[in-house]
């Protein structure tokens, strides 16, 4: 529900449940990364074994956040996990023009850790990098830079049109390597899956969806005010000025 109610422009829905350790989602390209490099610095000098997990488009890698991050990251040892998600477009710049370095996961050499691509489509190869980097990371090994080489289906957004960048034939070469497909022809082989499963997952998907947005829908609007109380932990002198200005009080 607090995904609905984010991105219909209230922001309560940015505050992650009591028991989610998520950040705030992050508009700006590539500087989560510095955000992920210091909850996990935290972590480590308050002795814990948490790890931070940092996700962000190849386009994110031309910014200098994100070597801002990496450089910190490899000098202090810090216990996160890069994981790049190359899905080939920085909505209409293709990755070649991107970098000159054959691959996104080498860059992690220059900062001194490691850096491992693996097939984005294949959910197994994900979950393996995945697992064995966050177990490096806990036990103090350090940082990884894991690449998923994968491939955006649709539009970037509502506003974009990918037909004028990318080929029809580039994108039937890789809707042949669906990973959710993939998943399925696997789970299917392996009698995991049939028609009547599938089916009552899909059922009780929608119901879980249809049960949100209800929830959604039923939320009190938000108070006006709340832009000037929560900008700082207390509100500024201009701000109180201001708010008094607006609404009279």
């Amino acid at each position: 529900m607090q995904v609905l109610q984010y991105w219909s422009g209230d922001e309560r829905g940015q505050k992650a449940p009591g028991n989610v350790n998520n950040f705030p989602i992050a508009i700006p390209v590539g500087t989560q990364t510095v955000h992920s490099v210091g909850a996990g610095w935290a972590a480590k000098l308050k002795g814990t074994k948490q790890i931070s997990a940092v996700y962000f488009g190849e386009g994110a890698t031309s910014k200098g956040d994100f070597h801002e991050a990496m450089n910190f990251a490899g000098v202090f040892n810090v216990p996160v996990v890069f994981i790049c998600e190359n899905n080939q477009y920085a909505i209409s710049v293709p990755r070649k023009k991107q970098t000159h370095a054959d691959t996104i996961a080498q860059k992690a050499i220059a900062y001194g850790f490691e850096g491992i691509q693996v097939d984005g489509m294949d959910i197994f190869a994900v979950y393996k990098a995945m697992k064995e980097a966050v177990e490096k990371a806990k036990a103090g090994k350090g940082p990884t830079l894991i690449e998923c080489f994968t491939y955006r289906m649709c539009d970037h957004s509502t506003s974009d049109d990918a037909s004028k960048y990318r080929s029809k034939e580039e994108l039937e070469q890789w809707t042949k390597k669906d990973s959710i497909d993939r998943l399925e022809k696997y789970m299917r082989k392996k009698g995991l899956l049939d028609d009547k499963y599938k089916e009552s997952v899909l059922n009780k998907s929608k119901d879980i969806v249809e049960k949100a947005v209800t929830e959604f829908e039923k939320l009190p609007p938000a108070d006006p005010k709340d832009i000037f109380k929560y900008v700082f932990a207390e509100m500024t002198q201009q701000q109180k000025e201001e708010m008094e200005e607006l609404f009279g009080e």
